[in-house]
């Protein structure tokens, strides 16, 4: 009887030991921790919002951004009101350096181009932030996600990859993509009478698409090609999902969504796999690799003794879909509208393709010579840098200029704030003007820290010169077959779609050359 006593005492005090730790961690997750942080923050001498309970900033960010939205704005107009209306804002009352609260953690903002340079260049001090939704991990993970060692090893086995003698072997597939494309315009323009009105951005969007199955997986293209669309599906099927609160254990509730995602998740994998595998199996037979991206990543893998597993490969040809096509895409059509609505530089810039390549295809060793097209493509990745901003995250105690910080601090450096801030860059900062380039980034504004499209220090994007050398031969054909101004249906009106898009498409009047 006693014991049973015993018994039932036990398990009423671990319910109640239970209860308690509950209830404390979600006090201290919700209000203890979050007001700690606050003290702390402010004792810095850091300005920023009072924390609101739970929810934090998220309720008028959500707000702002959904009214900013509403309407187009004009072309000339500074584009972070309608981007990060609640940084705009916050950056006016706050200055360059304040935090704001997502949910009941706060995330310091470093609008300040020196600080900003320091912490991504500390890899070890600022890591990535990584995203607890598992709908992101679903797209892709690789490279852009991992820390430490294995991003170490990661890097160090793709950045053959991406080197310059082993791209000039892609231009071919880049070639015969924008031929395929300018040849759908050119029929387009032969049912019209001279000209013809185009929304060229999702032409865009498959071009670089077509562009990154080619050049990923070389003669297995067109099983790429059908990998690629499944990816596109499923980042259209979560989308939703990832700017929405995460409910846990929602991914595997039964829904038709689930399951359709599921369905694409195992059959991208299985497929890439599937392409591995006759890669791996022809490289054991003597074969020589392929020159496309799958290829030398399995011969730089096998040079460093197989650091990545088969997953880690599937990872990363996933990620080369995602980060090739997204950055590029966004990259030519802001090109596009923007020489739309200056002629005179398009024309300048027709004028220097014809120069260099008369109306042959676009060759590497030329691409060096294309002086003002490089200027173009800097000035508008300055203006709408594919990444809106960068995000970091502290896991111990750490200085960043005269500011300690303690561990598990978020930071998130706005670069399209600091692209277009006028002390900066000028009175003219918001104003397309290539020729702020024309001595290259080095020397442009008052320092090239003032100036992060692919970002900065050991983390800077990997596949920053591919992307510039597929955007350099496609706007140079487009610019060998067509002109192009804007449409009156066209309407300005930027959004942040984890890249910087065309919220309405770009719709454009081509003509033939």
């Amino acid at each position: 009887m006693e014991i049973e006593v015993i018994y039932k005492w036990m398990e009423s005090s671990c319910g109640v030991t239970m209860v308690v730790v509950l209830a404390w961690s979600l006090l201290k997750w919700v209000w203890v921790q979050p007001r700690w942080l606050e003290w702390h923050l402010r004792l810095q001498g850091i300005k920023g919002t009072s924390y609101n309970f739970l929810f934090g900033d998220t309720k008028k960010m959500k707000e702002l951004t959904e009214e900013a939205h509403e309407n187009p704005i004009n072309i000339n107009d500074d584009i972070v009101p309608r981007i990060l209306p609640f940084v705009f804002r916050a950056k006016k009352t706050y200055g360059n350096i304040f935090f704001a609260w997502y949910g009941p953690k706060p995330m310091v903002h470093v609008i300040d181009p020196v600080l900003a340079k320091d912490m991504l260049s500390r890899i070890n001090d600022f890591h990535k932030v990584r995203k607890n939704n598992p709908y992101i991990k679903m797209i892709s993970r690789g490279l852009i996600d991992y820390d430490g060692d294995k991003w170490s090893k990661h890097r160090k086995i793709i950045k053959p990859a991406f080197q310059a003698q082993k791209l000039k072997y892609m231009v071919p597939a880049i070639h015969v993509s924008c031929s395929e494309m300018m040849g759908k315009w050119q029929k387009l323009l032969a049912s019209c009478e001279s000209s013809c009105e185009l929304d060229v951005f999702p032409h865009l969007q498959a071009l670089t698409s077509d562009v990154i199955s080619r050049t990923a997986f070389g003669s297995s293209y067109e099983e790429g090609r059908r990998i690629f669309e499944l990816q596109k599906e499923m980042v259209s099927l979560l989308l939703p999902m990832i700017l929405s609160v995460y409910i846990p254990s929602s991914r595997f509730w039964p829904t038709k969504k689930n399951k359709r995602i599921k369905e694409i998740d195992i059959h991208v994998k299985a497929s890439i796999r599937d392409i591995i595998s006759k890669r791996l199996k022809a490289m054991e037979d003597g074969q020589p690799s392929h020159d496309d991206l799958l290829g030398i990543l399995l011969e730089s893998n096998q040079n460093e003794i197989q650091q990545m597993s088969i997953e880690d490969v599937i990872e990363e040809c996933k990620l080369f879909y995602f980060a090739g096509q997204e950055t590029t895409s966004n990259l030519l059509v802001w090109s596009m509208i923007l020489l739309s609505q200056h002629p005179s530089w398009q024309a300048q810039a027709r004028d220097e393709v014809f120069l260099v390549f008369g109306r042959k295809e676009p060759e590497v060793d030329g691409l060096n010579r294309l002086k003002i097209v490089t200027m173009i493509l800097h000035e508008v990745l300055r203006l709408y840098p594919a990444l809106p901003s960068i995000y970091r995250l502290t896991h111990e105690e750490t200085k960043l200029g005269e500011m300690s910080l303690p561990g598990g601090t978020a930071l998130t450096v706005p670069v399209v704030v600091l692209h277009r801030d006028s002390e900066i860059w000028g009175r003219d900062a918001n104003e397309f003007n290539p020729q702020r380039f024309v001595d290259g980034v080095l020397k442009v504004a008052k320092g090239p820290t003032s100036y992060l499209p692919f970002g900065w220090g050991p983390r800077i994007c990997i596949g920053q010169h591919f992307a510039m050398m597929e955007a350099k031969i496609a706007l140079a054909m487009i610019l060998q077959h067509f002109t192009f101004e804007l449409s009156p249906s066209y309407a300005h009106a930027p959004q942040s779609v984890v890249t910087l898009q065309p919220q309405h498409g770009a719709h454009l009047i081509i003509k033939p050359c």
